[in-house]
């Protein structure tokens, strides 16, 4: 059996694209009209005792609906494990389906990268996919923290991007410096070549200050209470240094300046970012920069302990799709919403770069041509806008979601104004209840460039 997704908008340079949300739509309505689907709950377990659930229905346990139903529930248990987090996997009611997604989320499997991470590497617990009875399915136990909104004293923020890192000055709420350096941390294999960087950014902005009460970090990758456990800006170095040198680089770091620091995700910045200057909640905050960083404060105004990353959460579903060099998986987001994305449309839109040219540089390159007025670079962006537009209706099927404010350098310029243009266009074309829900968030040229710095500042409590 084969679904027939038909988008009512397709992307120019990339018309092969599948939309996740369209599929799995689709994969729905199919299981419905049979009159047999079967109940089943996917849930998430985590080391402190939070549970993420997810009810649906599948096909019945027969052998011509078998790699429908694998496709669907695997598809949903990535997204899941990098929206939610969890080591252990539950699949209830349909214990052939559980059979399978534990060869693949093995160490061995298709998904060994996956397996590692989301097992020691995050939580420090073997990775299992169990079945269980749908009776017996696990309850849903989230937790939510206020985070941020802090702005008394003097505080320095600091936001690490793989391009450059950006830092501010605040003092009493006031932004008295800012500035931004350029740095190349992605493959670098010395982990003091981060630390010093990050000292130097410190060491700058307090040069603006009067004396140092806080510092706040922004940082992409999964954070553990001020720990590095998983981040692109640690991709070169070993294991054994990331685990001896990158885990307690923020923590030696409080130690050297000996003041309240708290680090957060960058994707979780960029959400307070939303929540705080535009007065709202239910915000997901995008960062389209080195990668995709994204976090989410809820309808309450407070952040969760999910991790909320969408660089590796499946956005395309069409066989053979991009694949992401560093987890090996098909379709991740970070190959359309991010510098790799833009690198990736470039020779599709005819524009042949150097094979040793980095992506920063490659993104400038496209942000010069489209002041210009080049219309391969405009395809470039309408592309992306394109995706972005089914990939916020995808996320809308996981986060209860109101406002969505937009980050990151591949957003600035005109090109990004595009990207945001197209996005709404399609939401209006092809989910128009969706379209009237939610908000877009767009903050000024200076708060994209350097608003998560200052967010940032805010993070630590000293009182």
């Amino acid at each position: 059996m084969i679904l027939e997704i038909k988008p009512a908008v397709k992307p120019e340079l990339d018309p092969g694209f599948v939309p996740a949300v369209l599929w799995n739509r689709a994969f729905r309505e199919a299981v419905a009209a049979t009159g047999e689907g079967r109940r089943i709950v996917i849930a998430l377990n985590r080391p402190n005792g939070t549970c993420s659930t997810f009810p649906t229905a599948i096909f019945p346990d027969e052998e011509q609906y078998k790699a429908l139903n694998v496709k669907y529930v695997e598809r949903i248990v990535k997204f899941m494990l990098w929206m939610k987090g969890g080591y252990r996997v539950v699949i209830a009611g349909a214990p052939d389906v559980a059979t399978e997604l534990a060869k693949i989320y093995s160490a061995n499997g298709a998904r060994a990268f996956d397996h590692e991470i989301m097992g020691e590497r995050i939580y420090g617990h073997a990775f299992e996919v169990v079945s269980m009875a749908l009776g017996n399915a696990p309850e849903s136990k989230e937790i939510e923290v206020a985070l941020g909104g802090h702005m008394d004293g003097c505080r320095i923020g600091f936001d690490l991007g793989g391009s450059d890192r950006k830092c501010a000055a605040v003092k009493d709420g006031e932004v008295v410096f800012t500035e931004e350096v350029r740095w190349d941390p992605y493959f670098e294999k010395d982990p003091e070549y981060h630390k010093a960087g990050i000292i130097d950014s410190i060491e700058r902005a307090a040069a603006h200050l009067p004396r140092i009460d806080s510092i706040g970090g922004s940082s992409a990758g999964v954070l553990v209470d001020n720990q590095p456990r998983i981040a692109s800006l640690f991709r070169g170095v070993s294991k054994e240094d990331f685990a001896s040198k990158v885990v307690n680089i923020f923590t030696d770091i409080q130690k050297k300046f000996n003041v309240p620091t708290v680090v957060a995700n960058d994707g979780e910045v960029t959400a307070l970012a939303a929540a705080m200057s535009m007065n709202c909640n239910g915000v997901l905050g995008i960062s389209l920069g080195t990668s995709l960083a994204a976090g989410y404060v809820n309808r309450s105004g407070n952040i969760t302990d999910w991790l909320d990353e969408l660089a590796f959460t499946p956005v395309d579903y069409r066989e053979n799709g991009p694949v992401d060099e560093w987890s090996g998986d098909e379709g991740c987001g970070v190959q359309f919403f991010s510098q790799q994305g833009v690198a990736r449309l470039a020779p599709l839109a005819g524009l042949n770069f150097a094979e040793d040219m980095k992506f920063p540089e490659r993104l400038v390159e496209v942000q010069k041509l489209m002041e210009q007025g080049d219309q391969r670079a405009a395809a470039i962006y309408r592309t992306i806008g394109v995706c972005f537009g089914y990939a916020i209706a995808h996320y809308a099927d996981f986060y209860d979601l109101r406002n969505l404010l937009i980050l990151g350098r591949v957003t600035s310029g005109e090109g990004g104004e595009i990207i945001l243009q197209v996005a709404e266009e399609t939401l209006k074309t092809e989910f128009p209840e969706l379209a009237r829900q939610i908000i877009f968030r767009i903050p000024d040229e200076q708060f994209k460039r350097h608003g998560q710095a200052v967010i940032a500042a805010s993070l630590p409590e000293t009182k």
